[in-house]
């Protein structure tokens, strides 16, 4: 049988039409497993052997197997390819940078204090240690040490910039509503864009708050309000007894926002306007007790 008798018939098999050899069939072996189908189960084994692809029951599934493996890793090799990936990948190295940079600085700064008078902590003062002219071997390795905290820390702005720039193409919406680098932190914390999109508004508010959520399952600690999405100023800048209601409200429209970059790639206008619109409501509970603060104080005079 021919591959397009198998492509006619899908019922009849993955294996047929293939070689009984396995070599140089890794590509054809590895589409029939991903793409094939069957109405009902068979003697796959068997009809194998009687096609001529195995010679034994156990050579069958050892082909099966080894196809099985190819395809798997093809899929993996594909999904980390894939731009949200990337995305993950960028916002990962860009904190390890960070964090890397900040624990040398402070080693740069110990070290150069005790060779310069006028060494300065931080990542500015490595880069100004980095800029001078170094006498002997001990002032060589501390200035070539504050070099590469600077290095780090440019590193890590280049890769804040990349991901502003990746961050609206892997997911428009997204980015457009928690900003570039909040939108590829929580796809970073989800595993990826689709698993985002699979989750339920609530997880995604907590996201970023696995101590505080596991602390409070165990009866050790009350059920945190928010996660990572706190240092949005939707979150940030709402008065304290508003913020669950606001952290509710932006977990809403970032769920939907990510499954609408999934599924379709496409801006919604809507999501946005309705997320500012429930945003307003909530901070204008504010207004009356300003206004009543304020009747007070007139009172008092």
């Amino acid at each position: 049988m021919t591959d397009t008798d198998a492509d006619a018939a899908p019922d009849a098999g993955w294996f047929v039409g293939l070689p009984a050899a396995g070599d140089g069939d890794s590509a054809r072996t590895r589409e029939r497993i991903a793409t094939g189908s069957a109405d009902e189960p068979r003697d796959w084994p068997r009809l194998a052997v009687d096609a001529g692809f195995a010679e034994t029951t156990d050579d069958y599934y050892d082909r099966l197997h080894d196809a099985a493996l190819d395809a798997t890793r093809e899929t993996v090799r594909e999904r980390e390819r894939a731009d949200d990936q990337q995305l993950v990948h960028a916002v990962r190295a860009m904190d390890d940078c960070e964090r890397t940079a900040n624990e040398l600085a402070e080693r740069a700064a110990e070290w150069a204090g005790s060779l310069f008078d006028d060494a300065e902590p931080g990542i500015d003062g490595a880069r100004a240690v980095a800029e001078r002219e170094p006498e002997g071997e001990l002032e060589r390795r501390a200035v070539s040490l504050a070099a590469r905290v600077a290095d780090l820390a440019d590193e890590r702005d280049a890769l804040a910039e990349t991901i502003d720039r990746l961050a609206p193409a892997v997911a428009p919406n997204l980015a457009e509503m928690a900003g570039p680098e909040l939108a590829a932190r929580l796809i970073a914390l989800a595993g990826g864009l689709e698993s985002l999109a699979k989750k339920p508004s609530g997880t995604v508010q907590v996201l970023g708050a696995e101590d505080a959520l596991f602390a409070h399952l165990s009866g050790r600690a009350p059920s945190p309000k928010h996660g990572i999405i706190y240092t949005h100023d939707y979150v940030r800048n709402t008065r304290p007894e508003d913020r669950g209601s606001a952290s509710r409200a932006l977990a809403g429209k970032l769920t939907l926002a990510a499954r609408v970059d999934h599924y379709s790639g496409e801006r919604r206008a809507p999501l946005h306007d309705e997320l500012r619109e429930r945003m307003a409501t909530i901070r204008a509970r504010a207004e009356p007790d300003r206004d009543s603060d304020t009747d007070a104080e007139g009172d008092d005079e």
